[in-house]
């Protein structure tokens, strides 16, 4: 038997508004370069799973203000892989979409979802895993998942529950028996005792023809509203289709929509350094530190100053016994927070919106 083609569908239509004030509107942090390396979140995705997926295969789901800046950072695309949502919808409507492009081009065939903006440390490890899961989604009809093994109680994840008895045929393969959303610190030491429970990475592995068996058993209005988008590709009439269509659609995203309540979904236990990069703490996690744990980018001095986050830009940065601050200076604004307020660097665009200075968001 032949093997199946392999595609993926990249989700790049985020804002990453706990960035500010280095992700903006225009740049959104799946386009900028958070890491040591050069090359940015999003083309750093890419560059993973080029091993795995041919680049005329590689689909990127974006906004329509990010048609350009896509073309620009991933020229080795085909322009018609790019798909630019004319409204967002949660992923549901965007995985949708997604399947219902690789159906109309190959009929059927493996997807990764993959989000823009990941790290992964231990690419080898992650392209091994995602080989195996590819395995398993290409023989069977199941909803595949890489559930990450946790190495702590952290409250700012999904969980995953799986059946660690329930035989699949597919080693390393469990069934799910649930999802759970981010729990209390208690509750995640419970699920992490148990032994039971993995991370929700967000990644998924599936044949279009199944993920789109789901949204028509679960999420059948919106599955009606991609048969019509999908009926008018190649058309001289597909982006008047997709105008008046995709608005319509339920905005969901598919964990809730699917995930879920689907009764066939295969969980694959990993570990392959992989971190969601939410925040500026991110940051801190994956750059190296110096001799006083501070993680600096740019022309910064530091006296008295231990465990901070600085991200510079054309001036120096001089600090003076700090500890445990955040600081971003960009041409038009300068962030300063406690690493525990980081969670609240949305509030400054809220007051940013409300005060009508659009142009900093």
């Amino acid at each position: 038997m032949d093997t199946m083609r392999t595609t993926a569908l990249i989700m790049a239509g985020g804002r990453g508004e706990r960035f500010w004030p280095k992700s903006r509107k225009s740049t959104p942090k799946q386009f900028l370069c958070l890491t040591n390396s050069e090359r940015t979140m999003i083309q750093s995705t890419v560059d993973r799973i080029l091993p795995l997926v041919q680049a005329e295969d590689i689909f990127i789901v974006t906004n329509e203000e990010y048609r350009e800046i896509v073309r620009q950072q991933l020229p080795e695309l085909p322009e018609e892989n790019v798909l630019c949502e004319p409204i967002p919808r949660n992923t549901a409507p965007c995985i949708g979409w997604g399947a219902a492009a690789v159906r109309k081009k190959y009929g059927d065939a493996v997807m990764l979802v993959l989000p823009s903006d990941h790290l992964i440390r231990q690419p080898t490890l992650f392209r091994k895993a995602m080989q195996n899961a590819i395995r398993v989604a290409g023989e069977t009809d199941a909803l595949v998942t890489l559930g990450i093994s946790p190495g702590a109680p952290d409250t700012g994840y999904g969980y995953i529950q799986y059946d660690t008895e329930q035989e699949t045929g597919f080693p390393n393969t469990f069934c799910v028996k649930r999802f759970v959303e981010k729990p209390d610190l208690e509750t995640a030491r419970k699920y992490l005792a148990s032994g039971e429970y993995l991370w929700n990475s967000g990644m998924f592995i599936w044949k279009s023809s199944a993920i789109l068996r789901a949204m028509e058993a679960y999420l059948p209005e919106n599955y009606a509203l991609l048969r019509e988008i999908e009926d008018a590709m190649g058309t001289d009439q597909a982006g008047l289709v997709l105008r008046n269509t995709f608005g319509r659609m339920k905005p969901i995203s598919v964990d809730y929509g699917i995930m879920e309540r689907a009764d066939n979904v295969y969980v694959l236990p990993s570990s392959f350094g992989w971190d969601d990069v939410g925040s500026w703490l991110a940051v801190g996690r994956i750059n190296p530190e110096n001799e006083d744990g501070n993680v600096i980018k740019g022309d910064v001095v530091t006296v008295d100053s231990s465990r901070c986050i600085v991200q510079g830009g054309n001036k120096l940065i001089a600090m003076v016994g700090l500890e445990d601050i955040i600081i971003v200076d960009t041409d038009d604004a300068l962030l300063v927070c406690s690493k525990d307020s980081a969670g609240k660097i949305k509030k400054v665009l809220e007051v940013l919106h409300a005060v009508n200075r659009t142009n900093l968001l």
